[in-house]
C-alpha cells in the first residue's frame, strides 16, 4: 500500500492483478445501475432469463422478475470437483480437520436433500438450523437451497426462549442441530437447549449431529438430487435481527438478486480469485456467516475456512497459527477481535511474517484508527489492503466499502458505495436510495407493518432508511458514526436495547428497566443495564438473577457488563425513559437540558451509583 497524505491507494502491482482495477467503474455503474445489475447477473446460470430487471413499487421492490435460478447450481456446475471447497479446523489442536472438496461437499449436500425429501420437506417449507461451527451447517444450508426449503439459522449461542421465539414465527416443523461443540475446552450441551428451544413450536422432526464423530442421518442416503427450479423472487432465506420493540424480525431475502450481489461483491471487494484460501471468522448465525462464509466464497469457486473456537484459544496466537497452517490469503474479521489481538501485544505474533495473506477485512461494527494501524502494520506488514465493510442484515452483503484494486483507503473511513448502490445522507442518516442492492431484504416475514415502519417510514417509501448515522469527506468517503436507534452491537453482533428490556422485566419484582450501550475498549459497545427494584433482596441476589434471566432468554452473547439498581429512571413529563442521558453519564458529553424531565434528580442519584 502507498501512504499519501491521509489516504492510502494499492500498489501498482496489486492494481495490475486485481479483478477490478477501473475507477470508472463506478461512473458506469451510477449511469443505469439497473442495466450495470442486469450486466452482472448475465453470469450466472440462470434456467430461464428475466422478463424484467427492476420491478418497483414502494416500498416493495423485486430484481430479475420472472428469472428461474438455483444458487447451488451456480455453485456445483462452475467448480472443479477436485478443487477445495471447505476447510474445517477444530478447536482442539488434537483433533484433525476435515476438508471438503467441491465434488465431495456437492455429494453431502445431495445426501441431506434427500434426507430432507424423505422427511416431507417441499419447496417453500421453513428448516431451522440451530448448529454451531462444523461443515454440517455448510451442508445442510446448502441442502435447503438445493430442493427449495428455506433455511432459518439461529446462533448456537442463542438461548432455547431465543430459538423458540424464532421457530414459532416460522413454524418450522424440522429442525437439525447437534448434540454439541466445544468452546474453550468445554464440551457445550446444544441439543439439551435444543429439546427445551422446540416445545410449543410446531417441530415435528429434529435431526441431531453427533460432534464428536459427526456421524448423521444422512450418510446412507443417495448422492444424486436434482435441484428445485426456484423462481428469482421466492425467498431464499430468514435470517432473524432484533426488534426495537423486544421481537426478533425475520427478515427475508429473495433467491435471484442474493446470489447476483454475493457473487460479485465477494469477486470485487475481496479480488477472490482461483488459488485463495479465505478465512471470514463471522459464525453463520450471522449474516456475515451466511454471504462471506458460505455463499460468496462458494460462488466464486475458492476456498472458504470455518474455525469451531475462539482465535485466542488454547494459545493466544491460534489465529495466527490458522493462517499460516493453511496459508490464509484472504482475513475478514471483526474490530472486536482485532482489538483484543491488539491489547495481548506484538510478542505473541513476532514470529509470524504473514506471507501468504495479500488483503484484510474488517466487519460488524466501525473499526477506530488504533486498531486499523494495527491491522495494517502487525498483520498486514504494511503490504495488504484493508477493506473495511458496512452492511447488514436487511442488506444481504456489502454495500459500502473502498475497493481493493481501486483504493483510496482512509483509516475510519469505510469507504464509497459499490457500484450499482445509491447512498446519501440525511439530517446525518445514511439512506439507501431506488434502484436498491438486488440482495436486500424484500420483507418481514409475517409483518408487512414493521418492514414499513422500519425502514421506509422515516423519509417516504422510497427511500430506505439504514438507522445508522454517517458523514461523507471531500473525497466521497463514507464514515459510519454508529446506530441511531435503539441496537447496540455487541462485538459487532446487533441486540436491540428492547429484546433486553423485555428480558430484564419478566423478573416478577422488577417494575421496569432501562438498557443502553456504553463504549468498550474491546468489544467496541456493550450493553448497561438500569434497573428499578424496591424488593427486598440484596443487590448482588437481584443483580444474578438479572444475568441468568438474560442469559435464559438471549443467551450469553447479550449479558451486560454492569446492573445498577435505582429508586427511578429518568423521564419526561409523558412517562418516556430518556436513554440518551443515561448513555451521555458514560461517555462524558454533556447531559443538556434536564427542565424536560418530570424527575431531574434522579439524574444526579443515578450518576453517584455509577461512580461508586
Amino acid at each position: 500500500m502507498e501512504k499519501k497524505g491521509e489516504l492510502y491507494y494499492p500498489t501498482e502491482e496489486f492494481k495490475k492483478k486485481a479483478r477490478l482495477n477501473d475507477v470508472n467503474v463506478y461512473e458506469k455503474a451510477d449511469k443505469d445501475p439497473i442495466k450495470f445489475w442486469e450486466g452482472l447477473a448475465n453470469s450466472l446460470i440462470w434456467q430461464k432469463r428475466w422478463r424484467k430487471a427492476f420491478n418497483h413499487d414502494p416500498p416493495y421492490f423485486e430484481w430479475f422478475v420472472g428469472g428461474k435460478i438455483n444458487i447451488t447450481e451456480n455453485i456445483f456446475k462452475k467448480a472443479d470437483k477436485n478443487k477445495i471447497a471447505l476447510i474445517w479446523e477444530p478447536e482442539s489442536i488434537e483433533e484433525k480437520p476435515r476438508i471438503f472438496t467441491y465434488g465431495q461437499l456437492f455429494k453431502e449436500v445431495c445426501q441431506c436433500a434427500n434426507y430432507f425429501k424423505k422427511l416431507g420437506v417441499k419447496k417453500g417449507d421453513r428448516v431451522g438450523i440451530y448448529l454451531p461451527m462444523i461443515p454440517e451447517i455448510v451442508v445442510s444450508m446448502l441442502a435447503c437451497a438445493r430442493i427449495g426449503a428455506v433455511h432459518s439459522v439461529v446462533f448456537s449461542a442463542f438461548s432455547p426462549s431465543a430459538l423458540r421465539a424464532r421457530l414459532q414465527d416460522t413454524e418450522a416443523e424440522v429442525l437439525i442441530t447437534a448434540d454439541g461443540y466445544f468452546r474453550r475446552g468445554q464440551f457445550i450441551d446444544l441439543l439439551k437447549n435444543a429439546e427445551e428451544g422446540i416445545l410449543e413450536t410446531k417441530i415435528k422432526e429434529t435431526i441431531v449431529i453427533k460432534r464428536k464423530d459427526f456421524k448423521n442421518s444422512w450418510q446412507n442416503e443417495n448422492d444424486k438430487c436434482e435441484s428445485e427450479i426456484m423462481d428469482s423472487e421466492d425467498p431464499f432465506f430468514i435470517l432473524y435481527t432484533s426488534g426495537s420493540t423486544g421481537k426478533p424480525k425475520g427478515v427475508v431475502h429473495a433467491c435471484g438478486g442474493y446470489a447476483v450481489q454475493a457473487l460479485w461483491t465477494g469477486r470485487w471487494i475481496f479480488d477472490m480469485k482461483v488459488g485463495d484460501i479465505f478465512w471470514c471468522t463471522s459464525d453463520p448465525g450471522w449474516v456475515t456467516g451466511h454471504t462471506y462464509t458460505i455463499y460468496s466464497p462458494l460462488l466464486n469457486g475458492i476456498t472458504t475456512l470455518m474455525f469451531e473456537g475462539a482465535p485466542d484459544f488454547p494459545t493466544l496466537d491460534r489465529w495466527a497459527k490458522i493462517i499460516e497452517k493453511y496459508g490464509v490469503t484472504i482475513f475478514y474479521t471483526a474490530p472486536t477481535a482485532i482489538r483484543m489481538f491488539e491489547k495481548y501485544g506484538l510478542d505473541f505474533i513476532k514470529n509470524y511474517n504473514f506471507e501468504t495473506l495479500r488483503l484484510l477485512g474488517s466487519v460488524g461494527e466501525p473499526i477506530d484508527e488504533d486498531a486499523w494501524l494495527w491491522y495494517f502494520e502487525n498483520v498486514g506488514k504494511g503490504r495488504c489492503p484493508i477493506v473495511d465493510t458496512w452492511w447488514q442484515t436487511e442488506t444481504g452483503g456489502i454495500l459500502i466499502t473502498s475497493l481493493p484494486g481501486i483504493g483510496p483507503f482512509r483509516p475510519t473511513f469505510t469507504g464509497r458505495p459499490f457500484p450499482g448502490i445509491k447512498i446519501d445522507i440525511k439530517d446525518g442518516n445514511l439512506v439507501i436510495l431506488p434502484p436498491f442492492a438486488p440482495g436486500m431484504l424484500r420483507r418481514i416475514y409475517k409483518n408487512s407493518e414493521k418492514y414499513e415502519e422500519t425502514y421506509w417510514s422515516q423519509y417516504g417509501k422510497e427511500v430506505y432508511f439504514t438507522s445508522d448515522g454517517a458523514i461523507k469527506d471531500e473525497n466521497g468517503l463514507i464514515r459510519i458514526i454508529g446506530r441511531v436507534d435503539d441496537v447496540i452491537k455487541v462485538a459487532g453482533h446487533r441486540v436491540s436495547t428492547g429484546e433486553l428490556e423485555n428480558a430484564v422485566n419478566m423478573h416478577a419484582e422488577i417494575s421496569e428497566s432501562a438498557v443502553v450501550g456504553v463504549p468498550d475498549e474491546i468489544k467496541g459497545e456493550v450493553p448497561v443495564a438500569f434497573v428499578s427494584y424496591k424488593g427486598a433482596k440484596s443487590a448482588e441476589e437481584i443483580k444474578k438473577e438479572i444475568i441468568n434471566q438474560i442469559k435464559k432468554e438471549i443467551g450469553p452473547i447479550a449479558l451486560p457488563k454492569e446492573v445498577y439498581l435505582v429508586e427511578d429512571l429518568p423521564k419526561t413529563r409523558s412517562g418516556k425513559i430518556m436513554r440518551r442521558i443515561l448513555r451521555k453519564l458514560f461517555t462524558g458529553e454533556e447531559l443538556g437540558d434536564l427542565s424536560t424531565l418530570s424527575n431531574p434528580e434522579t439524574v444526579e442519584k443515578i450518576k453517584n451509583i455509577i461512580q461508586k
